[in-house]
């Protein structure tokens, strides 16, 4: 019997190799939920023209056939897998995905799951997975940190100015922005939602509008008819 933190795995639990669906309890509250759903959107709108990575949250990584299943592991709240096919998925299974496990994790800890995220799951993170990045950041008091993998062992990201973590995976930094984690451009640019996008497109075309209006009303003014011009 395998011990990890004095948590015993059993030997003779098995799973089924193949096409496994995820088993996964839903966010603890609606800000995990929007969370989640916040940061997923981001990244596959800023990389929306790319189909070689995998984002996802709150599905089961089945990592061995041989695995613990109980309530001491489940699935990272936000997980990107670089370097893969972009296709709907309905549980990560490493051995059905040429051996890769995620390159950046995400956890949303709360009061129930904040022992399990720094302990536990930062262990299999480190030493399982050997995922090169993994950060948690709770949405109720706004804890954020990060970690990237160093000869084997997680060192804290040092933050910038702004309090921003560098993730060299993703070419992004992290920051909390508004009580909420969101995605920044190396250059400092927020990466906005797409319902964000649509509505800076809305502004930009009401503002082309009263300017086009402002002119064809002066144009009027000097006896100028602008659908001549």
């Amino acid at each position: 019997m395998t011990l990890i933190q004095d948590i015993p795995i059993p030997e003779d639990v098995i799973f089924p190799p193949g096409d496994l669906y995820s088993d996964e309890p839903p966010l603890e509250t609606d800000l995990h939920r929007l969370q989640m759903t916040l940061l997923i959107q981001c990244l596959e709108w800023l990389w929306q023209n790319r189909n070689d990575f995998y984002a996802s949250g709150n599905i089961t990584i089945y990592y061995s056939p041989r695995q613990l299943k109980s309530e001491h592991f489940r699935g990272p709240d936000f997980f990107v897998v670089l370097d893969t096919e972009r296709k709907p998925r309905k549980s990560w299974v490493v051995w059905e995905e040429d051996g890769k496990y995620p390159n950046v994790i995400v956890e949303l800890l709360s009061d129930s799951t904040a022992k399990t995220d720094k302990g536990l799951k930062k262990q299999i993170y480190q030493d399982i997975f050997r995922t090169p990045e993994y950060f948690w950041f709770d949405p109720q008091n706004l804890e954020f940190a990060g970690f990237v993998l160093l000869a084997g062992k997680y060192q804290p990201i040092e933050p910038n100015d702004q309090g921003w973590l560098w993730s060299q995976q993703l070419g992004l930094f992290l920051g909390v922005e508004e009580n909420n984690l969101r995605f920044f451009t190396a250059e400092g640019e927020l990466v906005p939602t797409p319902e964000e996008v649509a509505k800076q497109e809305k502004i930009r075309a009401e503002e082309e509008k009263r300017c086009s209006d402002r002119l064809a009303a002066k144009l009027r003014e000097l006896g100028i008819d602008p659908n001549t011009i």
